[in-house]
């Protein structure tokens, strides 16, 4: 029964993550991204915060009742991800092949999509929303588990920077949420469409993967050194500093083009219609958020301390393997988009993602 019920776990926590996303109280915001075909703003229903403690609350009552053990994710893991990956299959055909075709080539539509922004009920639930929603509280309820597995494993010999680790991640799931109107205004919102890509990638990959450094070392043995701890402390927070800096100096200059962020005035290049930052967090790179990025998924796999270990590391390479490559597609795409305005920018922003290095 357990085998069974593992399968559908996912299934079942992304479907009670559906009706609350639905039912529960959230606020309406307007989004940067147009409807296809007009100059509308999409409006979105966002509530994200809420709906995670609401999950996490109900999974805690389970296990506080002893319904579910506090480590049953852990014990059905790989049952879990395999009906991940299911689902998640079913899903990118669904959200795909009924649709008409973007490209010529299938694969590549039902791996990029073809619907850019599908909403029901008016934007009361976004595909995409919905998506990166389930993956950061499918993601979070795993880490948990995972560490309470580690807990009950060793007890008082438990890795401290197991625990450490675990709460640097869930800053990261706490703070993507917080800020939700901020991610609207972010490469995904605005470039990519819902297919295999985004729609497994959020179902599968994300919460699973993601948890790989916990995955891998919930029963390794040995506390990891102090100075390892608080390397990968300062590392993440350096790394969420840059990243979540960033994001909220180009949502508050799009919002609000005219107002200073952490005291700076910002500073911007244009042709007459269109202006671009220079200055501030985008003065020392061209996708500097995405070095943050790398840098929290570093410092987490650093905290836990078993640097030795080859299984933690994927979690930032990934990062590496994703990002350098979408920052290519990016600059094509703004060059495509700014013309002669993005050649000047280049000279202003010389930099793609690390400062006088890359």
């Amino acid at each position: 029964m357990d085998h069974i019920m593992g399968f559908f776990a996912p299934v079942i926590v992304y479907a009670l993550i559906f009706v609350l996303n639905a039912v529960l109280p959230g606020r309406w915001v307007t989004g940067y991204v147009t409807k296809t075909g007009t100059d509308q703003k999409l409006r979105y229903r966002l509530n994200g915060l809420l709906v995670l403690f609401s999950t996490i609350a109900i999974w805690a009552g389970l296990c506080y009742t002893e319904v579910i053990p506090w480590d049953w994710f852990y014990q059905i893991r790989w049952q879990a991800l395999t009906g991940a990956v299911v689902f998640g299959l079913l899903f990118s055909l669904i959200i795909v092949l009924p649709n008409p075709k973007v490209k010529d080539n299938v694969l590549a539509d039902f791996y990029l999509g073809r619907l850019e922004n599908p909403q029901l009920w008016k934007g009361r639930i976004d595909a995409k929303m919905w998506l990166y929603l389930i993956g950061a509280i499918m993601l979070e309820i795993n880490i948990l588990s995972f560490a309470a597995h580690h807990s009950l494993v060793y007890g008082e010999e438990a890795n401290i920077g197991f625990f450490v680790a675990t709460g640097l991640l869930t800053w990261f799931v706490i703070d993507y949420l917080t800020f939700e109107e901020v991610h609207l205004y972010t490469y995904d919102f605005f470039a990519e469409r819902v297919g295999f890509k985004l729609g497994w990638g959020c179902i599968a990959f994300y919460p699973f993967f993601y948890s790989i450094p916990f995955w891998s070392t919930a029963e390794l043995s040995g506390s990891a050194s102090s100075w390892w701890v608080v390397a990968g402390v300062i590392v993440f927070f350096a790394g969420w500093s840059l990243a979540r800096g960033a994001n909220m100096q180009k949502y508050i200059f799009k919002k609000f083009p005219d107002r200073n962020f952490l005291g700076i005035a910002p500073e911007t290049i244009s042709d007459g219609k269109r202006s671009l930052l220079v200055n501030g967090f985008w003065g020392l790179s061209r996708h500097i958020n995405y070095l943050g990025e790398i840098g929290m998924a570093t410092g987490i796999v650093l905290a836990i301390g078993h640097i030795m270990a080859p299984w933690p590391w994927l979690y930032p390479i990934y990062y590496i393997a994703l990002l350098f490559p979408r920052q290519i597609d990016d600059d094509n795409r703004c060059a495509a988009k700014y013309g002669s305005l993005w050649e000047d920018y280049l000279e202003r922003v010389p930099y793609r993602i690390i400062p006088k290095i890359y």
